[in-house]
């Protein structure tokens, strides 16, 4: 079974001006064979996200104008123009919407739903978009738009924003994507107008950007972050926002894109798996955006010198949204225009300079979460997700049940390089059942074919072991696939458990349910408003690899050591003096310094081959 949306990294796809233009002449053609008497370029199996689309393809079609001078397509833009105007243009209060500030304002709006009352919810973001379409062919209306049709145009989109800014509230679904993309519809709407009012929405459009997006920002792993319904990053929305920074920084030069786009880039990279696999979200946990990430991860790739382009995204929605046919949608037809006349390159090389939340080298990878336990491992080509146990979801020794990897106190970490040897050591203050301060110090070691973990805690009773992680995908190359294994080695009684529950709220990793389905089922609202993110926190128990203390360690610790990926025999060993704990094994020795730390309470670690 493959993941539906977790497919190609978008760096793959051809960016060159020659393959843009042959993705218009597609859409030309599709366009101009579809194109209706009344001037319709909707999609007609379209439903919802539709207010917006036959002016998107209509901005498709100027933009190949503007690049071909098709003789075709001067009328065919004109007539889906007038289309637009006449028909896909509301101006009455859409029964039901909620988010009114101001009623029967007479301000236009598009519509996500055709039917009056039908699903008003989406009207905001489809404004949005529509506002976007717009400004899209104004700046290539030259020698093309006749004056009275650009005038209607400039109007229509002044309309847009004032619905959105004025008559409702701004942002109604804490959107952070939405948001920044009503900024960039208003920096890109002031450059047609005069120059007092361009200035004056240029100004608005700005404080909107510092007084109800900046402000509003949340932290996730070290990093302030748009919020995205809800929460503070989506794996789909994300790069969709980071693709807005970027068209807000090319149109204004404002500094604040930038940094707040470098920001969030650097945050994905250390997120990212070196094979592009990621999950999570507060809207959606695997349904990754394409073409729409493009503009984003291209252009702050270079800015942040990080090869951001191995996000995998959904190379259905490559070049542009499609229908179930695979054929053209107008839908976020803008993204697309930007990626056009975009002239950023990809950055195809990783990052060198070690980050807090990742450890990172040839094809092995660990992102940590706030509380730097992984969130994701990746080795020889297979994801592990944090495993769950009694409620309790992570990477970490369990003793009596309780899972010990919530921090109680700071949490330090160290970073090494050494002959070809990345490491990271993670020290951990942590209080279990018995409400005894431990410290639990996490060695992670790569060569980049594969990871070793040696994780070290004062001696605890019972039976203790090590939660190790879920195996959960592997890597095909152009698609990623369910699996229930993974190749992994430890010290001592490894095994992989799968619940003997069957319920919803314990995942079995060889089932065929995803972890985003399986998420979903678990939330308070429908799938699609629910949290996935929350739906996950309320796992009871799932496939799990344990690993038992490993033999001979010093009297005063438990020892788990475990390798991920290939490999000969592995037998660690390990002994204690003065300088901490050292660590033996077939690639490396390492010495693991005292909780205490240095002199200033910092991790000491020394690595060699």
């Amino acid at each position: 079974m493959y993941l539906p949306h977790q497919r190609g990294p978008l760096h793959d796809l051809p960016d060159t001006p020659e393959a843009y233009d042959a993705v218009l002449a597609d859409v030309t053609e599709q366009a101009l064979s579809r194109l209706t008497p009344e001037g319709n370029l909707e999609h007609p199996d379209a439903g919802d996200d539709i207010g917006d689309t036959s002016l998107g393809i209509t901005s498709l079609l100027a933009l190949a104008w503007q690049r071909g001078r098709d003789p075709r397509l001067p009328e065919a833009v004109r007539r889906s123009l007038a289309f637009h105007l006449r028909e896909r243009v509301y101006t009455d209060d859409n029964p039901g919407y909620p988010n009114l500030r101001i009623t029967d304002s007479g301000l236009p709006y598009a519509r996500y739903v055709l039917e009056a009352g039908a699903h008003p919810i989406g009207d905001w973001p489809s404004t949005v978009w529509a506002l976007l379409q717009a400004v899209n062919v104004l700046d290539s209306a030259d020698g093309l738009l006749e004056d009275e049709q650009r005038t209607a145009l400039t109007e229509l989109a002044l309309g847009y924003w004032r619905r959105l800014t004025e008559s409702t509230f701004f942002n109604p679904q804490e959107a952070g994507n939405q948001a920044i993309g009503c900024v960039v519809g208003g920096l890109m709407l002031a450059r047609h107008l005069p120059a007092s009012a361009g200035a004056q929405i240029g100004s608005r459009a700005l404080e909107l950007y510092t007084d109800e997006i900046r402000a509003h920002r949340v932290r996730d792993r070290g990093a302030l972050l748009p919020p995205e319904h809800g929460g503070a990053y989506d794996n789909n929305y994300g790069p969709i926002s980071l693709s807005f920074l970027a068209q807000a920084h090319r149109v204004s030069g404002e500094e604040v894109f930038a940094e707040d786009g470098e920001a969030l880039a650097r945050y994905i990279d250390a997120r990212l798996t070196n094979g592009g696999f990621d999950n999570g979200g507060p809207r959606y946990s695997e349904q990754h955006s394409g073409f729409e990430s493009v503009l984003g991860l291209r252009y702050f790739s270079a800015r942040v010198g990080a090869d951001l382009g191995r996000y995998r995204g959904d190379t259905r929605w490559g070049r542009h949204a499609v229908q179930r046919d695979g054929r053209v949608d107008g839908h976020f037809a803008f993204m697309l225009v930007w990626q056009i006349q975009d002239t950023s390159h990809w950055h195809r090389v990783p990052s060198t300079a070690p980050a807090r939340h990742q450890l990172r080298r040839g094809t092995v990878s660990v992102a940590f979460d706030s509380r730097m336990t992984p969130s994701l491992v990746e080795a020889a080509g297979t994801y592990y997700l944090p495993a769950a146990v009694r409620r309790q979801h992570g990477f970490g020794p369990v003793t009596d049940g309780f899972l010990l990897c919530r921090p109680m106190g700071e949490v330090r970490v160290r970073d090494v390089r050494a002959d070809g040897l990345a490491a990271k050591l993670v020290t951990k203050p942590v209080v279990g059942r018995d409400h005894v301060l431990r410290h639990v110090r996490s060695l992670y070691v790569t060569d980049g074919t594969s990871l070793w973990v040696t994780v070290a805690v004062e001696r605890l009773d019972g039976a203790p072991y090590l939660l190790s992680g879920l195996p959960y995908a592997a890597d095909d190359g152009d698609r990623v696939r369910r699996v229930a294994e993974g190749e992994v080695v430890a010290a001592a009684g490894l095994r992989l458990t799968h619940p003997a529950d069957p319920g919803p709220d314990h995942f079995d990793a060889r089932a065929e349910l995803t972890q985003e389905q399986a998420a979903f089922a678990l939330t308070a609202d429908p799938r699609g408003y629910g949290n996935p993110d929350e739906g996950w926190r309320h796992l009871v128990g799932s496939t799990a690899l344990e690993a038992d203390p490993a033999p001979c360690a010093p009297q005063d610790l438990h020892v788990f050591a475990l390798r991920y990926g290939p490999g000969g025999p592995f037998s660690p060993a390990f002994d204690s003096d003065e300088r901490g704990l050292t660590v033996h094994t077939e690639a490396f020795t390492a010495v693991v310094g005292d909780p205490a730390g240095d002199a200033a309470g910092e991790p000491v670690l020394t690595l060699s081959v």
